[in-house]
C-alpha cells in the first residue's frame, strides 16, 4: 500500500487497472492532493480491516474493478454499510466499474478510457467527489 501522511483520497484497487491508479495519484499529488493506493490484492475474502481503515482515515474512497455493477465495489460498499462506516457522512465512496453496456472493440487503452477506468478519469472522478470540488476551488492542470 502507498499512503503519503495525510492522504485524503484512497483509491482501492482490484485487478490490472492499479498502474493506472498510481498515474492517478501521481497527477493528483502535483496539485498538492495526497493519495493512498492500496491494491486489494482479491475480491473473497475482503480485506475488511484495511477497506474499514481507509474509510475511516480518508475522505474519499474510490473503488475501480475491470467488472461490471454489483461486483467488488458493490461488496466494498455492502461491508461499509454493514460495519456502519457511512453514518457520520465522513467518507465519500465512488465505485467505477466497466459500463452495463456493449463496447465497441477497440485498442485496450481506448476501452478503458471510454470506460472510466484510465487515470484521467480516475483523477475526474476525485475531482468531482472532493468537497471543495463542490464550492467550485480545485482545479487540476
Amino acid at each position: 500500500m502507498r499512503r503519503p501522511e495525510g492522504a485524503r483520497v484512497a483509491l482501492l484497487s482490484l485487478g490490472t487497472r492499479l498502474g493506472e491508479a498510481l498515474k492517478a495519484a501521481d497527477l493528483l499529488e502535483t496539485a498538492g492532493i495526497a493519495v493512498t493506493v492500496a491494491d486489494a490484492r482479491f475480491a473473497k475474502p475482503l480485506d475488511e480491516a484495511m477497506i474499514l481503515d481507509l474509510a475511516a482515515s480518508h475522505e474519499v474512497l474510490i473503488t475501480l474493478e475491470e467488472g461490471s455493477v454489483g461486483g467488488f465495489g458493490a461488496m466494498v460498499l455492502h461491508l461499509l454499510s454493514e460495519k456502519g462506516a457511512l453514518d457520520a457522512g465522513r467518507v465519500r465512496v465512488r465505485t467505477l466499474t466497466l459500463p452495463d453496456t456493449y463496447q465497441d472493440h477497440n485498442s485496450p487503452d481506448t476501452m478503458y478510457a471510454e470506460a472510466g477506468l484510465d487515470a484521467d478519469s480516475i483523477v475526474r472522478t476525485v475531482q468531482a467527489t472532493l468537497p471543495e470540488q463542490k464550492a467550485g476551488r480545485l482545479r487540476l492542470a
